[in-house]
């Protein structure tokens, strides 16, 4: 795909830094926002979830990788909280990860959600091997609306079950990933249309 600059590549470690275009080379991080047109921000994910954040009037862009480590600790706060749009003026989209079907986890990830947050626990369902099936989807999107952010989309893909589509660690080991990219576009440079 044409992109306007080469991609903001982080160095991700399922954290809750969230980087700046000026400091996101310099240390690990999880996220990257900005507000400058033309600047590609990006994560790359193989079962975790990449979050996509605008402001609606279009001034800032943001990017998150929201594996459970990082979902549980707080990126997705972290990452609206630089925005200086208020989480009710921002849009999200919930990009390919792996689903509730194929996500078996233990009780200390249930209980580092469960634990801060009771209502959580409508996230995990009990499977017949005594763990937990886990909602990626669902506990960002509680997050995210706790936050104040409501208008969120995407979610209904599943990393693990489509072999053909995506990279799935938890299916293949290791393996490539998939790249996530935002940018704003400069209004300087939109197209003309004309009849």
């Amino acid at each position: 795909c044409d992109l306007p600059s080469e991609p903001l590549w982080l160095e991700q470690v399922h954290g809750t830094r969230v980087a700046t275009p000026e400091d996101a080379e310099s240390a690990p991080a999880d996220a990257l926002v900005t507000d400058r047109a033309g600047l590609v921000c990006a994560v790359l994910t193989a079962d975790c979830l990449p979050v996509v954040l605008a402001a609606a009037d279009g001034s800032e862009v943001g990017v998150a990788h929201a594996g459970w480590r990082g979902l549980a600790a707080g990126i997705l706060e972290a990452t609206v909280a630089r925005f200086a749009a208020p989480p009710e003026a921002l849009a999200a989209w919930l990009g390919p990860a792996i689903s509730q079907p194929a996500f078996e986890v233990g009780d200390e990830v249930r209980q580092a959600f469960v634990g801060p947050d009771p209502g959580a626990d409508r996230c995990f369902a009990a499977n017949a091997r005594g763990r937990w099936q886990a909602d990626l989807y669902g506990l960002a999107r509680r997050r995210l609306t706790r936050l104040g952010v409501v208008k969120v989309r995407g979610g209904g893909r599943c990393t693990f079950a489509e072999p053909e589509v995506f990279y799935s660690y938890r299916r293949d080991g290791p393996c490539g990933r998939m790249a996530t990219f935002v940018y704003r576009a400069d209004p300087a440079q939109e197209l003309e249309i004309t009849p």
